[in-house]
């Protein structure tokens, strides 16, 4: 792993309204990281409240998570998405990049992990939506760390933009 002061990764997945957007910003708490981390639990907005991520009630997930959500909260099924299904997909992806050695020893205490996520506020499935989080913040995390894409897998795609909401016509 190239070590650097912030990794920044992005992770898709899953179809239609249960689908996972989520970008992520990793690495030193005295970094980018740890000030991103701050400022955001510091300043939320109206319909964007950062909160910690936990794995369950008084125990944070670590490194310390900050879950902010790119939706605002539309209705009780969204808002059981965003805060319970969404929130334990990342736990989980969190908790085992830790413990299994993707994310470096000192991860656990000395960074800070700030993740901006989608759910759609259509969303239908806490099921799908808990997957699609624990995965897509999976590759985001892999992806940070590798800084992926390459620049090999931009060439390869230049020619081919398209994204689950636009394919350009030519």
């Amino acid at each position: 792993m190239k070590q650097l002061a912030l990794y920044i990764g992005e992770g898709f997945e899953g179809p239609g309204v249960n689908a996972a957007h989520i970008n992520i910003l990793l690495g030193p708490r005295n970094g980018p990281a740890g000030q991103a981390f701050a400022s955001s639990l510091a300043s939320p907005s109206q319909g964007h409240c950062p909160f910690m991520v936990i794995a369950q009630p008084n125990i944070p997930v670590k490194p310390m998570t900050l879950y902010v959500n790119k939706a605002p909260i539309g209705g009780d099924l969204h808002a059981n998405a965003t805060w319970g299904a969404s929130q334990a997909g990342i736990a989980k992806a969190v908790t085992e990049a830790l413990l299994d050695g993707t994310l470096p020893a000192e991860a656990e205490d000395e960074w800070a992990v700030v993740t901006a996520n989608w759910v759609n506020p259509a969303c239908d499935d806490l099921d799908a939506v808990y997957l699609n989080n624990y995965n897509a913040c999976r590759t985001a995390i892999r992806a940070a760390l590798a800084c992926k894409p390459e620049r090999a897998q931009l060439a390869d795609v230049v020619g081919q933009i398209a994204n689950p909401f636009y394919t350009p016509k030519a």
